[in-house]
């Protein structure tokens, strides 16, 4: 069983996840709700997805979305139980 970086809630070990969602991993509601919030940061950053920096720059909103980088660049340290703590 793993934990989604997202909602903390617990992944069934017989959960199907979207293969994109399983590298965080990322639970598919987390994940149902990023796809959505992706057209959001795309028109209001008015990224084009045929350059390369823009495909980076939502690819840095993703993993802030699913809680494995902080906004500013820093990756977030899952083996310090610290960081597990999604109220803090």
């Amino acid at each position: 069983m793993s934990t989604c970086t997202k909602c903390k809630s617990d992944i069934p070990r017989d959960a199907v996840l979207d293969p994109f969602a399983a590298r965080y991993p990322c639970c598919n509601k987390c994940w149902n709700e990023w796809k959505e919030y992706r057209v959001m940061v795309i028109n209001e950053m008015r990224l084009d997805m045929s350059m390369l920096d823009h495909r980076k720059v939502l690819k840095k909103q993703e993993k802030i979305f699913a809680g494995i980088m902080t906004p500013d660049g820093g990756m977030v340290d899952y083996t310090n139980e610290d960081n597990r703590n999604p109220d803090a």
